[in-house]
């Protein structure tokens, strides 16, 4: 093992026992020190930095500014051992700006979840129906929901544990009866239609547990199934559904007189959100809505 590459195992290792995923990082770094050692260089320079963000000729600028932030949080942390390594500064792919939300209406998540029911076979109708209606009623992130064991899901005391979310928190997410139904059915159905199915995961296709990439995949074929349009760059995305459930609940606590401010803790705690900060430029909401019965053909 190369000097680079142990330095970037240690790197990955201190910030993951810090809470941090680093799932990009984690992916992206191994690469990029494989081709500065293939270029015969030992330090990390802001030239080589550059060059090596490009080597993605198509990619978007966002994607290569993420590239290269992958590279000046490990230069950082590597200035501290080695004086000579470079750390690339920032906008050097142009300034950029978040993606505005696409916020979904009931009506729009209703016609997600029609779509999800016209999926063959009936497993995989079923499992995006419920994935989808989770995501809705909920506000979780992906990652929580496709992470979830079967004993996770507590039909008796109508809650969801979420285990080693974003920075390695835990948590209890309340859910609506009508949800909980909704769970229950699918956890019936799916033990029905798959009964030899040996993931411990609550969501399964019918070769184990879900892939991210299969779901987002999938998810863009609902979206054009359901009315959405579906041009790159410019499509709802599935992790809206928490944008528009915070943004729908914000909206109905103003119309019932809430006083929002004494409830955005509750809002922040909900959503796993270390303080208020978080939720008010990011996210999603802590509102319990019905949630569609699953049909299971």
């Amino acid at each position: 093992m190369s000097a680079l590459t142990a330095h970037v195992a240690d790197y990955l290792r201190l910030r993951r026992a810090l809470g941090f995923t680093l799932t990009e990082p984690g992916h992206v770094l191994p690469q990029f020190v494989t081709w500065l050692e293939a270029t015969g260089s030992e330090t990390i320079t802001v030239e080589a930095a550059i060059a090596w963000a490009r080597l993605c000729e198509s990619a978007h600028p966002i994607t290569l500014s993420h590239r290269l932030g992958a590279v000046r949080g490990f230069a950082r942390y590597l200035r501290t051992i080695d004086p000579a390594t470079e750390i690339p500064p920032t906008g050097l792919f142009g300034k950029q700006q978040r993606r505005a939300p696409y916020i979904y209406s009931s009506e729009e998540i209703e016609r997600l979840l029609q779509a999800a029911r016209q999926l063959r076979p009936p497993l995989r109708a079923a499992t995006y129906e419920a994935l989808l209606g989770l995501l809705g009623a909920s506000g979780m992130r992906v990652g929580e929901v496709l992470g979830l064991a079967r004993d996770d899901v507590d039909f008796a005391n109508a809650l969801v544990r979420v285990r080693h979310a974003k920075f390695d928190r835990d948590r209890l997410v309340p859910l609506h009866p009508s949800t909980t139904e909704a769970l229950r059915g699918y956890a019936a159905c799916r033990d029905r239609l798959c009964p030899e199915q040996r993931s411990d995961t609550f969501f399964v296709s019918s070769i184990g547990a879900l892939r991210h990439s299969t779901v987002h995949a999938t998810f863009l074929t609902l979206l054009a199934s359901a009315g959405f349009p579906t041009a790159t760059g410019s499509h709802p995305r599935i992790h809206d559904l928490r944008h528009s459930l915070v943004v729908n609940t914000l909206i109905d606590w103003q119309r019932d007189g809430v006083d929002i401010a004494s409830r955005l803790p509750v809002l922040s705690t909900y959503l796993g959100h270390v303080n208020p900060a978080s939720t008010y430029w990011y996210y999603s909401d802590s509102r319990v809505i019905p949630m569609p019965a699953p049909s299971c053909a």
